[in-house]
């Protein structure tokens, strides 16, 4: 009788440490940018990822999964998260469409892996179990490395150098003294014209209208006792 307890206690202890040891190992190398996953099964993968860009960073340290998410959408960045690994309140593994920039950080903070490494992680944190996998974030990606980033938001000082110079555009703009001045000169002109053209109108009926005869009653300019009327 003894010796069957015996058995059974042996075989009880071996199970509970194969449980103990058995789970998933994922060890996130953030300046390298890439995410080594083992399990006690022999299992073993490494893969690119994309964590948070410049203004985003990646929290470092151990975690353990908070909760699994098959399908997820972040209300928040707008973006389906597939196969959602949470492991720190919104902060997850998870998979993305930007596979081309994957590699390079790209994420708001989130870890981004390929859609079909993202479903296999998925599997084997529900095969072993959330308290059986382990989650550790370690480093720092340099800041040229975002060039996601990079891409979509311009320097201010590229903003300011297209952008023209207030004093160029009040170079450009003429000054108000040039602009009264152009005008009182167009006004001058005008009226010389108008001016003009009422002398040379009256100088062509000066010239059209006939002569008095000698014995007209009127102002004769040029009467032989001298100007007077008659």
């Amino acid at each position: 009788m003894r010796g069957v307890l015996g058995i059974l206690a042996v075989l009880f202890l071996s199970a509970f440490a194969g449980a103990a040891h058995a789970g998933v190992d994922v060890r996130v190398d953030i300046p390298a940018q890439r995410m080594t996953v083992t399990t006690t099964d022999g299992e073993v993968y490494d893969w690119k990822i994309s964590s948070g860009r410049k203004g985003f960073r990646s929290p470092n340290g151990v975690y353990r999964p908070t909760r699994l998410e098959k399908n997820w959408y972040s209300r928040k960045y707008g973006g389906a998260m597939p196969h959602s690994v949470f492991f720190r309140g919104g902060y997850a593994i998870h998979g993305t469409t930007a596979v081309g920039a994957l590699g390079r950080p790209a994420s708001h903070g989130c870890i981004r892996l390929h859609p079909a490494n993202a479903a296999k992680l998925f599997a084997l944190v529900k095969k072993h179990g959330s308290s059986q996998t382990r989650i550790a974030l370690n480093g720092a990606a340099p800041d040229n490395l975002s060039r996601f980033a990079k891409a979509s938001s311009p320097s201010k000082a590229k903003i300011a150098k297209a952008g023209p110079s207030k004093q160029k555009i009040a170079k450009a703009a003429p000054s108000k003294h040039k602009i009264a001045k152009a005008k009182q000169h167009s006004q001058a002109t005008s009226v010389a014209q108008r001016r003009g053209g009422d002398w040379e109108a009256a100088r062509g009926q000066i010239l059209l209208r006939p002569a008095l005869p000698a014995g007209a009653y009127g102002y004769q300019p040029y009467y032989p006792s001298g100007y007077g009327w008659r």
